[in-house]
């Protein structure tokens, strides 16, 4: 499949609002909560004022110029949060684009614009149960904790 990998843009905030709804894990046989689950306190850190932050980076997948995944990184207090030096990731694809190598290209691109801009290392959380644990793993993150239902993962980049 031909896809491109490209800088966000700025005011492409509605991309990040979907994608972020996109990126919650739900298992087999559960409902999906609704999408104003993104406006709670703990979700909105990932999208308040993104871009205005040096440390704010985000990339897009697009199929025939649709955005079809994002990747964004951004050092908060979030779910993965290992210090305030180390990047947090958010990544989510549309469900028709899953399995096709795009999630795992853009993890190792905003992996090496990481290790370009000198960051040490990268953190993200996850579902224990969520099959993109094993994509992770293979771009480079290890389990370095867990908690009753997420890995916190770190990949370092030295």
């Amino acid at each position: 499949m031909d896809y491109r990998i490209r800088t966000m843009l700025e005011g492409e905030d509605s991309l990040l609002e979907d994608f972020l709804y996109e990126a919650i894990y739900v298992p087999d046989g559960m409902s999906a909560p609704p999408k104003s689950i993104i406006n709670q306190p703990e979700l909105q850190i990932y999208l308040t004022d993104f871009g205005k932050k040096k440390d704010d980076i985000g990339l897009v997948a697009e199929v025939d110029k649709k955005a079809v995944g994002a990747v964004w990184v951004r050092i908060m207090n979030d779910y993965g949060h290992i210090d305030n030096d180390t990047p947090s990731f958010a990544i989510s694809l549309d469900k028709d684009y899953r399995g096709l190598g795009i999630g795992t290209a853009l993890m190792k691109e905003m992996l090496r614009i990481l290790k370009d801009r000198g960051y040490k290392q990268a953190s993200l959380a996850v579902q224990k149960a969520n099959y993109a644990v094993k994509m992770y793993q293979k771009t480079g993150f290890e389990i370095v904790d867990e908690n009753g239902e997420e890995y916190i993962m770190l990949c370092r980049l030295q």
